[in-house]
């Protein structure tokens, strides 16, 4: 008996037989398996270029996850700061709904929420010099993880940017972000996602 890929016969999804989808869904735990080397390998795409910041991108990210986890966040909480700029690369207009929905399946609500929305909070300390409303975090006033937002954003989005802080290398976090992404997608669902 050979193992060799044979294709399946469907032309169509609807035509697919069951043995068809227990095959591809076998291929999407696999790709699931790799999500953490995916997403570092992404992170590591933030090295080099800093865009007029003191500081690259990946070392921005690692010093808001060393803030983070100075600060006594959650080893999750920790990964969101690392990763919440992941998607700079791709959706620069939007990275941060760009890293939310691939945080999704894997960490809570809120901070699912928080990461959406950093953008919207780490403008309080620049939006005014851009001819934007410093004070667009105010929409979000009544939802229940503002205020961690706030701290998310003030006390290590906004101040990582120091060319002189001891920031831990990358391979400081890899065990925190592979242990977020091996844990059971959608973990959270129970608790419902948070609000837009």
């Amino acid at each position: 008996m050979s193992n060799a890929y044979q294709r399946p016969a469907f032309r169509h999804l609807s035509e697919a037989t069951t043995q068809d989808m227990a095959e591809i869904f076998d291929h999407y735990h696999g790709l699931r398996n790799g999500i953490a080397d995916h997403v570092l390998m992404m992170l590591k795409l933030l090295s080099g270029e800093r865009l007029g910041f003191p500081v690259d991108r990946l070392e921005h990210s690692m010093q808001s996850a060393a803030f983070a986890l100075r600060d006594g966040a959650d080893e999750e909480t920790v990964v969101c700061a690392l990763l919440h700029d992941i998607g700079d690369n791709i959706a620069p207009d939007n990275h941060g709904a760009f890293a939310a929905e691939i945080l999704r399946p894997w960490v809570s609500a809120d901070n699912y929420w928080i990461v959406r929305n950093h953008n919207d909070f780490v403008g309080r300390h620049y939006f005014a010099k851009i001819g934007r409303d410093p004070d667009l975090r105010e929409r979000h006033r009544e939802h229940p993880a503002f205020e961690k937002a706030c701290r998310f954003c003030d006390d290590w989005d906004a101040a990582a940017f120091d060319p002189n802080f001891d920031t831990p290398p990358l391979e400081f976090f890899e065990p925190m972000v592979r242990r977020v992404f091996s844990g059971e997608p959608w973990a959270h669902a129970e608790k419902g996602v948070a609000g837009h």
